[in-house]
């Protein structure tokens, strides 16, 4: 399949007190890294979307990820830097955004460890039937419009790409007027197993499913979050917290 047309936004790199950020053409940042800690995760609603590695006490999950959507390159850097077992598979529409981030945004180029393909990430799920560990979903327009990517085709597409014990991790904006939408077609792709992180006060918000179900006690969620900050520096204590203040979690575990 011939790869789709570049969007014709522009891409704009911009810099403030030690942080370098990516717009495409407009006001909304889609991505940023402390130069000084390139391999940190800047903004909170990624740090989030990494709540993922608290699904799985296994320390060799994820072994493959599919991430569609590169921006700045920052969940990539993360996984590359903390995982060396995870190999992954990004996806990205837009040509320039790619040699973006590896000039201003140290993508890694290690073909063995990260393959990069340039298309569009509806047209790749649909084509494949993969069994991914990990699927980050993280694409938007320069109108912070994610198009295809919101479907319930694309997530039950996105299902069919996920291993048994595999998780689909999603950027919802919450502040689009079609949110409550987003989330009951990812229910409904994943019938029902899916959770919604309560939004970041940059308005996004993080989306969980699973293909099969899952129930995870609190407790552990916190003894992992714990082995997780003490092995890379990430901390999760405050996500958590937040989702027992916001969701219903019956007998004190977070199922999907």
């Amino acid at each position: 399949m011939p790869n789709p047309p570049p969007p014709d936004h522009g891409i704009d790199i911009r810099e403030e007190a030690g942080v370098r950020y990516l717009h495409f053409g407009s006001s909304w940042v889609q991505g940023a890294m402390r130069i000084a800690r390139p391999w940190a995760l800047e903004l909170a609603y990624t740090r989030e979307m990494m709540a993922c590695l608290l699904f799985h006490s296994s320390q060799d999950w994820p072994r493959n990820a599919l991430l569609i959507g590169l921006g700045a390159a920052s969940l990539v850097r993360f996984l590359y830097r903390h995982l060396p077992q995870c190999r992954m598979t990004v996806v990205e529409i837009h040509p320039g955004v790619v040699a973006v981030a590896r000039q201003f945004f140290k993508l890694p180029e290690d073909p063995e460890r990260l393959r990069t393909i340039i298309g569009d990430g509806a047209d790749i799920v649909g084509d494949r039937h993969d069994h991914y560990d990990l699927i980050l979903i993280d694409g938007f327009d320069a109108q912070a419009r994610s198009g295809r990517l919101n479907s319930h085709r694309f997530y039950a597409d996105c299902r069919q790409n996920l291993a048994d014990k595999g998780i689909l991790v999603c950027n919802l904006l919450g502040r689009n007027r079609g949110f409550q939408a987003s989330v009951d077609r990812l229910r409904l792709a994943f019938d029902g197993r899916a959770i919604v992180f309560p939004s970041c006060d940059s308005g996004n918000a993080v989306a969980f499913a699973s293909p099969t179900p899952l129930s995870i006690p609190l407790d552990d969620l916190r003894e992992r979050a714990q082995s997780l900050k003490t092995a890379t520096g990430l901390n999760l204590g405050p996500c958590i917290s937040r989702l027992q203040l916001t969701q219903s979690l019956p007998g004190n575990c977070l199922r999907l």
